[in-house]
């Protein structure tokens, strides 16, 4: 008998639309690991080699990791959780080149929608050191440019939920697990 990945829920959306909260209720709900791509590439970018001073010299400029280290960080968390039932994941993929090479299969996508005035709104809340106005500008050009075109790419592919995310944290979610449960 052949063994089963995981199903994996991927949450998208623009800088500070509420991905990794989202993905933290969905995957709490769920009893799954979550993979926060962010935090595994901070985390990647506290050690002394090289590949750790790329990572943390591009998220310090608020650009994007070099696509081959972020793929390998995220396999290698996927591969040693596949015995979950599910996982979820937020943050990955960002350009439509890694949603292509990925290696596992993605069982739905939930997008986040959110205008990018009230994207700036919230991220100038958040009081964090990487989101002034000119990084905050520069990481939603960076994600129009280069993780909008996913979109699409899952579009065609049948398996993207647009989900309103101008609504609260619990509607959000409910909505989430909703479609989740459905899959």
């Amino acid at each position: 008998m052949t063994k089963m990945f995981p199903q994996i829920f991927l949450v998208m959306g623009p800088p500070g639309t509420g991905k990794t909260t989202q993905a933290q209720t969905l995957a709490q709900n769920l009893g799954s690991p979550h993979l926060n791509t962010g935090d595994l590439l901070y985390y990647a970018a506290q050690g002394n080699d090289p590949a750790a001073q790329d990572i943390k010299k591009a998220m310090e400029k608020g650009e994007m990791v070099d696509e081959k280290i972020t793929e390998q960080l995220v396999e290698k968390y996927l591969y040693e959780h596949e015995n979950s039932e599910h996982i979820v994941v937020d943050g990955f993929p960002r350009t439509l080149e890694q949603a292509q090479m990925i290696k596992f299969p993605i069982t739905k996508i939930f997008y986040l929608k959110v205008g990018d005035v009230t994207v700036k709104e919230r991220l100038s809340k958040r009081e964090r050191h990487d989101d002034t106005p000119e990084l905050i500008e520069k990481r939603l050009k960076v994600y129009h440019e280069e993780t909008e075109p996913i979109l699409d790419f899952y579009r065609q592919k049948g398996i993207l939920e647009e989900i309103d995310g101008d609504r609260t944290v619990e509607e959000v979610a409910r909505d989430i697990e909703k479609k989740a449960s459905s899959s």
